[in-house]
């Protein structure tokens, strides 16, 4: 099938295609690309072909149907998946702990850290890194130096996408790198992860200031027509939409696993921070996978929450430092790909360019006057496919405590505190829904050693219980020997971020 692809903020017919999505990230009026179509799989071919896929093979199928062959031959989706997920410690991809606290609860804990970097971004980003070296090489194919395509990729991380996307991009050829963290913000594994990667193509610069800093000047980056066309800048953050396409497969493959191939009631709850994660579950429910509902637990840090709530969506003032730091987001980017849905069915009546012109209207006001309002009857409709949780930090300490004092399967099994704000919402939900006949699959976004200081906040107390021994892989606990290469930032400030990237590309020659 066809598909091309549309930004969320334009009210211009105008579309891209795939290829021009990937490598743009980000729309050139701001907005987000959204495919023209989701596809829509019947019942059958779920539960009598799919269900019965490996993880690449699924893939491959949900891949094609946003992929026109002519933009990307067969055989080599299939080889750009088989190369993605090469690189992962488990044969499954995801694999799912089924029954973690027993058969009673039916809790899966969906494990998305068999990664290189022990985090759920490797399985987008993997991909990702593979795909824009498929495009570039293409391209570039038999022309001199001068005359080669080059991606200058910018990112913003809050942990964990940096290290998945210099993961997914050391050492490609006509790809520089650059991701900006806020300094003092991440957790140390996290840090070492993306500064002990050694490639000349790879830079991280460590900005003062907070995460969302940190995006908006990526944002401000892409605004930039002169920079951009100067160093064809490239996005690997959850705005693009390759990421999103990746994390699709893993709702339909963890669905079939909870229910051996049947139809049966299942709720995913994501931990939920930029909404990249839980809106691959929306397009999976979308394109016909029977979820009941789709539960995002924020950490303190709630608009998400208070959206769905109170109908606005309002910037705080101060982004809160929690347990869960990759969550400690103020604004949600990925929210405007589910805006423009909503907006399109309970405003447009199914126009899209007036979901475009109202989504775009929206975020002028969250820029002027830092919050905007929706109809009722718009949050009626979210509420349909989604419910929400808020969890503090007391919370996600006592969601580790109690996973590993009543884990059976297996005994003493330990979560992050990311996993652990999932884990106390599907814990409410349980409670609340009293009904043995769910499945609940909470997401497991990443492998606790990334976390010592809130695992061990949460079981030190425990006498059998040794990080090292228990939590930490050999090849994480190496990381601290390591050469680091980190370029400090003073101040969170775009035209200073533009002249160190400029500095850098002209070292790395690029």
């Amino acid at each position: 099938m066809s598909q091309s692809y549309r930004s969320t903020r334009s009210s211009d017919p105008a579309t891209k295609t795939f290829e021009e999505a990937v490598i743009q990230g980000l729309a050139s009026d701001g907005g987000l690309f959204i495919p023209s179509v989701i596809p829509h799989v019947s019942s059958s071919d779920l539960f009598e072909k799919w269900s019965k896929l490996s993880f690449q093979e699924l893939a491959y199928e949900i891949m094609k149907l946003y992929v026109s062959n002519d933009e990307i031959p067969e055989a080599d989706l299939k080889e750009l998946i088989k190369r993605s997920y090469s690189t992962f410690r488990s044969d499954e991809v995801t694999p799912l702990a089924k029954n973690i606290t027993g058969s009673d609860e039916n809790l899966h804990i969906l494990e998305l850290f068999h990664g290189p970097t022990y985090a759920f971004k490797d399985v987008a980003l993997q991909f990702v890194g593979n795909l824009f070296e498929y495009f570039l090489q293409r391209h570039n194919k038999d022309l001199p130096e001068d005359q080669r395509k080059k991606i200058t990729v910018v990112g913003a991380t809050s942990g964990d996408t940096g290290s998945a996307a210099i993961y997914g991009l050391r050492g490609k050829k006509d790809v520089a790198v650059f991701i900006l963290y806020p300094t003092g913000r991440i957790s140390p594994i996290q840090e070492e992860q993306m500064t002990t990667v050694t490639d000349k193509n790879v830079q991280t610069l460590s900005v003062k200031g907070t995460f969302d800093n940190c995006q908006d000047i990526v944002k401000a980056i892409f605004g930039d027509k002169d920079f951009n066309s100067k160093h064809n800048v490239g996005a690997v953050n959850s705005i693009n939409w390759a990421r999103i396409l990746a994390q699709i497969t893993y709702y339909f493959y963890s669905y079939f696993k909870a229910t051996n191939g049947k139809k049966e009631k299942v709720k995913f709850i994501v931990p939920s921070g930029n909404f990249g994660d839980i809106l691959a579950g929306y397009y999976a429910k979308k394109m016909g996978l029977p979820v009941e509902k789709l539960v995002i637990s924020t950490n303190e840090n709630d608009i998400l929450d208070r959206f769905l709530k109170n109908g606005v969506y309002e910037r705080s003032d101060d982004v809160a430092a929690t347990l869960s730091p990759a969550m400690d987001i103020l604004i949600s980017s990925n929210f405007e790909r589910l805006l423009w849905y909503l907006a399109r069915e309970y405003i447009a009546s199914g126009d899209d360019l007036k979901a475009g012109e109202t989504v775009n209207n929206w975020f002028q006001e969250l820029k002027t006057e830092g919050k905007f309002n929706v109809p009722k009857d718009l949050i009626e409709g979210a509420k349909k496919d989604f419910d929400s949780v808020r969890v503090s930090n007391a919370e996600t300490i006592s969601a580790i405590k109690d996973v590993y004092q009543t884990s059976v399967n297996p005994k003493h099994y330990i979560i992050d505190p990311h996993t652990a704000v999932g884990v106390f919402a599907a814990k409410k939900q349980i409670a609340n829904d009293n009904d043995k006949t769910i499945h609940y699959i909470s997401l497991s976004t990443a492998h606790p050693a990334k976390f010592a200081d809130a695992v061990n906040e949460a079981l030190s107390s425990f006498d059998d219980y040794s990080f090292d021994r228990d939590v930490l892989p050999a090849e994480l606990k190496k990381l601290s020997t390591l050469e680091k290469k980190i370029k400090l930032v003073e101040k969170a400030d775009v035209e200073l971020v533009k002249k160190v990237i400029d500095e850098e590309l002209v070292k790395m020659n690029i």
